[in-house]
């Protein structure tokens, strides 16, 4: 868990945070109906304390502070900082994405130096799909060997049966282990 010596305001928000992400991991990879179920029983409490707190002390608090405006930029998005709790498809954040994007941000500097558009657009495909070999559990590598020994003399009006989730079924188990 968190601790901070500086705010004990903010180690406060921080552990009552800490507990939706504790019941996060108990749901993990539940079906999404369960998902929403566990959460609307036990979050929707947690996080009707938690607005209530963040209201009481944003009221205490010296509006010119950071935390209070931490907490007032909570308390003016809290439909949608909520919104995960009764769809069991959502996540409780975006880690993922920004996962699946740190890549990118990382090297953003370097596309720059493409040589060309063109060349920033192709590598752009390049990084999506890769990413989405990766997102759907396959080695890209072993993907694109896959579909460029088929492309050939595959039909055209069939293209979409080499995407990706499609293929995967058709990949040893080997080069769907060696993605992750």
């Amino acid at each position: 868990m968190y601790v901070t010596d500086r705010s004990p305001t903010a180690a406060e928000a921080i552990g009552r945070i800490g507990q939706l992400y504790a019941l996060e991991r108990l749901i993990r990879g539940q079906a999404p109906r369960a998902r929403a179920a566990v959460r609307e029983q036990q979050a929707v409490p947690i996080l009707a304390e938690l607005k209530t707190w963040l209201s009481t002390t944003h009221q205490q608090l010296s509006i010119k502070s950071p935390l209070a405006a931490a907490i007032q930029y909570t308390l003016s998005r809290w439909t949608a900082l909520t919104r995960y709790v009764h769809d069991g498809r959502l996540e409780i954040d975006n880690n993922a994405a920004e996962r699946a994007i740190r890549a990118l941000v990382l090297g953003r500097r370097n596309y720059l130096f493409a040589g060309s558009d063109a060349g920033g657009e192709t590598a752009a495909r390049l990084y999506s799909l890769i990413g989405t070999c990766r997102l759907n559990g396959i080695d890209p590598h072993l993907y694109l060997k896959h579909v460029l020994e088929r492309i050939a003399a595959h039909p055209i009006n069939r293209i979409d049966e080499l995407l990706p989730w499609r293929v995967a079924a058709q990949l040893p188990t080997a080069a769907l282990s060696r993605a992750a």
